[in-house]
């Protein structure tokens, strides 16, 4: 007599639908995630909120003095504390987003070994918190704009288009890091200081005008350099971005979402057995 053969348990296939319908059926713990992480985080701080303000307005300052006042880089002719920062504003959005999402998982350790549930919501909750910043800096920025007697034009409408690209980048960044951190923890070590070079590497503290225009291509493989650009046209109506740049920004924000979801996807069986 034969012996029966062996059963084999092993996860069955899951597709991008349900998984995504999964997350919507559980929105409501996305919000309790999110609301979570507004709280811990101005939670027993002196100031809480203001350091919001308080981050992109000392480092405007720092860019202003050092790159405005002692190098003298042109401001394309706005106040160089609102040139650098309405970039900074962006900046932070992107920043924000891409380090909470990448450090989401394994800063819920113990939700994700003995908890199941849609484990996209963690890095999709980092989202909410990002946003609240950007806008307590906005509101800043409507001040500044106002000292320096600088109006809003209707440039201003394509705002939330600027803010799409960079929060789709950093969000699509952020989960291929958050599924690598899970497997290897170099990566949060490694992260800020791309992120760090990033800033630099992207026109912040300066205008991407200065840019001698031999590396002109070579820049503008930067896909934020564009967005960069933009949003300061949204806020200061400085120089606009070309379309072929804004294109190829586009273009790696999807290719980043797509990257990112793949990655996650196929690393997410693992996580509970290695985080």
């Amino acid at each position: 007599m034969t012996a029966p053969a062996p059963l084999r348990l092993a996860p069955g296939h899951r597709n991008v639908v349900r998984e995504l319908g999964e997350t919507w059926q559980a929105r409501d713990l996305l919000y309790t995630f999110a609301d979570r992480d507004l709280r811990l985080r101005y939670r027993q701080t002196a100031l809480g909120v203001v350091w919001v303000v308080l981050q992109p307005l000392v480092a405007a300052g720092i860019f202003t003095f050092v790159f405005g006042t002692v190098a003298h880089l042109s401001s394309d002719g706005r106040p160089y504390l609102l040139f650098t920062f309405a970039a900074l504003t962006g900046w932070n959005l992107f920043s924000g987003i891409l380090t909470r999402a990448s450090a989401c998982l394994v800063g819920n350790s113990n939700l994700v070994s003995r908890v199941y549930f849609p484990r996209l919501i963690l890095p999709l909750s980092v989202i909410p918190a990002a946003l609240v910043d950007f806008a307590v800096s906005l509101g800043m920025f409507a001040a500044l704009l106002a000292v320096y007697h600088v109006p809003p034009t209707l440039a201003l409408l394509t705002l939330p288009f600027w803010m799409a690209l960079l929060a789709a980048g950093a969000f699509g960044a952020g989960l291929v890091a958050a599924a690598l951190t899970v497997r290897y923890r170099d990566v949060q070590y490694v992260l800020p200081v791309m992120v760090q070079l990033l800033l630099y590497a992207s026109p912040v503290a300066y205008a991407a005008s200065r840019v001698p225009e031999r590396w002109h291509a070579l820049y503008y493989l930067n896909p934020l350099v564009s967005v960069r650009e933009g949003l300061r046209w949204a806020m200061l109506v400085t120089d606009a971005p070309s379309a072929g740049s804004v294109a190829w920004s586009a273009l790696v924000a999807a290719l980043a979402i797509a990257a990112g979801v793949v990655v996650f996807r196929r690393m997410e069986r693992s996580f509970a057995d290695v985080i």
